[in-house]
């Protein structure tokens, strides 16, 4: 049972709202190829330089007429022939009508196109069974987007949608937001790097393992300081050098209130702590404030908790610095639960589950086992948090929860 007072813990909405409330994206620009240009931000608003389509052509393939000339039922001879990319330059003399591909460009005079499937072709020519109507099957230059006018405003993250659509307009570069650059280190020394054998009393540094991933999949610049010790003078040695490199610096371990966690201490010394506990599990443990220069993010020391609040909290944190503008969280759902859940009212909590649709298209939801700080197999086992309101205690089978389904930098 968790017997720590709740009093003096903010809950994640204070704790966000604080946050966000104090960043502003950064301010330094680029120009990159559209090659180098995917998962970056928008600087700026993209203007088109150019009418898309840029030439009246071809909705479908068939003949090019002039209304008024077409006869009752009478064929009509073909003056010439049009493709996309090779237009028709010839002389299209009165009475009769031009072959006409999807995509060619529609000629001089021609306000209509009739499809193929509406047409006969004999000897004489060809004679149309439709009715038609001036401007149809053709699309008009601009009619997808017009010279000048803002194809993706600031904010936005480049991607499979946008970038072909900028090499559709010849934009070859593009203005960008520079990348985030974030210092990582993990403290303490109990802490053994991935791939060293373990001694007596030791666990490997999975933490700043997986910051290092979170952070290279969202696009930052990763400065790793790697493991340091439990000292007062090696871990301000850390924030300095981080402080004087990074927009961020993302420590792991050490925000508790262990007799060896010093990080409290040194941030008192070279900056600000705006808050250091949070009415959540897990995740209690995490410190946001404000270096010399750089903001500073203490995640717990338990790789549950330093994943959940790397996602709930960092993430948010990064998107704004970033100038994401449309960056957001799945929404919440509501799902029917299959398993009990335990909880102790407190704190708001997130716990790992594996939710799907049954066959009546309701969702249900199921934990993925024990929920304990050290679990991290509940991440790769799970596909969402069933979150529990701050005040609610335990689940019983039927009842309904909220869940939130992990976005890609959780999605297996």
């Amino acid at each position: 049972m968790d017997h720590c007072s709740t009093s003096d813990l903010i809950s994640l909405e204070q704790a966000l709202d604080n946050m966000l409330s104090l960043l502003s994206p950064l301010q330094q620009t680029e120009s990159i190829t559209l090659t180098a240009a995917a998962g970056r931000i928008t600087a700026t608003p993209v203007i088109s330089p150019i009418d898309v389509p840029p030439f009246d052509n071809a909705a479908m393939d068939g003949y090019a007429v002039r209304i008024a000339e077409l006869p009752a039922n009478a064929p009509l001879p073909v003056s010439g022939k049009a493709f996309a990319g090779v237009a028709f330059n010839g002389e299209w003399s009165a009475n009769s009508c031009i072959r006409i591909m999807t995509g060619a460009p529609i000629p001089a005079g021609a306000d209509a196109v009739i499809m193929q499937e509406q047409a006969e072709v004999n000897e004489q020519g060809v004679r149309f069974n439709a009715v038609v109507h001036a401007g149809q099957h053709i699309r008009l230059a601009g009619e997808d987007i017009r010279q000048g006018a803002e194809v993706l405003p600031a904010g936005v993250m480049l991607g499979a949608t946008q970038l072909p659509l900028l090499a559709s307009l010849g934009v070859a570069k593009v203005q960008v937001i520079r990348k985030l650059k974030v210092a990582i280190f993990s403290t303490g020394d109990e802490l053994q790097p991935i791939g060293q054998p373990l001694q007596p009393d030791q666990i490997y540094d999975t933490n700043r393992f997986a910051v290092h991933l979170m952070l290279s999949q969202l696009g930052c610049e990763v400065i790793d300081l790697g493991i340091i010790r439990d000292t007062p003078n090696a871990l301000r040695a850390a924030f300095q050098q981080a402080d004087s490199q990074a927009d961020v610096v993302i420590s792991s371990g050490g925000v508790s209130v262990g007799e060896a966690d010093y990080t409290q201490q040194i941030l008192d010394e070279l900056g600000q702590v705006n808050f250091g506990k949070l009415a959540i599990k897990p995740g209690k443990p995490f410190a946001f404030g404000k270096l010399s220069k750089a903001w500073f993010c203490g995640l717990p020391g338990n790789p549950v908790s330093a994943v959940l609040t790397f996602y709930q909290l960092v993430q948010p944190l990064l998107a704004k610095l970033a100038g994401h503008s449309g960056w957001h969280l799945p929404p919440r759902l509501t799902a029917r639960a299959l398993t009990p859940l335990k909880k102790t009212p407190g704190r708001l909590d997130f716990q790992r589950g594996v939710f799907s649709s049954n066959a009546q298209g309701e969702l249900e939801v199921s934990t993925t086992g024990h929920q304990g700080s050290h679990v991290f197999s509940s991440y790769s086992q799970g596909n969402c948090f069933i979150v529990l309101e701050r005040e609610r205690g335990s689940v019983a089978v039927g009842e309904r929860v909220k869940i939130e389904p992990f976005n890609a930098l959780l999605r297996s």
